[in-house]
């Protein structure tokens, strides 16, 4: 039997209009659904692809060796929710599914990754500030046993680029310890 692209299959899936936001040739990001909520723009300034730099911390003074990463955002479902993928200059990669969930007014990441498979995705919970950047938290103990959370922030967002903080917070927000900076330029527009 023949094989047949995904792109034709779409397209005659498609007949009625009623996937015209999935990823294609001509958005291959996808779009937008104006059906979503209006959260999911939230997101909009990072769809498509950029060319990144990530650091990590090795211990209280010292980062490691900057590694590049290609990190791809995109619309999925329809144009509902937002996908990312980075794919790293070490072989390393790793994904997120986000959806915006308007009965709790909140964004729900659930993340994945080949480093650390699992049946059961881990998830960050959060929202957008004032000043529009995306924070995201998931409880985490420090190594002492101290009750906190690990907090994404997603900062500095514009058509151009983004940065990107990881770091564990204490419940009170008194304590903060950067693990983890990414510095994105954008490469791929949508």
């Amino acid at each position: 039997m023949k094989k047949l692209a995904p792109f034709f299959l779409l397209a005659t899936f498609n007949l009625f209009g009623q996937y015209d936001y999935v990823a294609s040739e001509k958005n291959p990001f996808g779009k937008l659904n104006p059906a979503a909520p209006q959260e999911v723009a939230d997101y909009a300034d990072l769809i498509g692809q950029c060319e990144c730099k990530s650091v990590l911390r090795l211990d209280q003074s010292t980062w490691a060796d900057t590694l590049t990463m290609l990190w791809t955002f995109k619309y999925i479902m329809n144009g509902m929710a937002v996908q990312d993928e980075t794919l790293k200059s070490d072989g390393g990669f790793a994904g997120s599914i986000r959806q915006f969930i308007p009965d709790s007014s909140r964004w729900y990441v659930h993340f994945f990754s080949q480093v650390g498979p699992t049946t059961t995705l881990p998830s960050w919970e959060g929202g957008t500030t004032e000043n529009g950047d995306i924070l995201l938290f998931r409880d985490q103990n420090a190594p002492n046993g101290m009750a906190g959370d690990y907090r994404i922030t997603f900062s500095d967002i514009s058509n151009d680029g983004f940065n990107w903080t990881g770091e564990w917070v204490s419940k009170d927000r008194t304590i903060v310890y950067p693990t983890w900076r990414i510095f994105c330029l954008k490469i791929i527009d949508d």
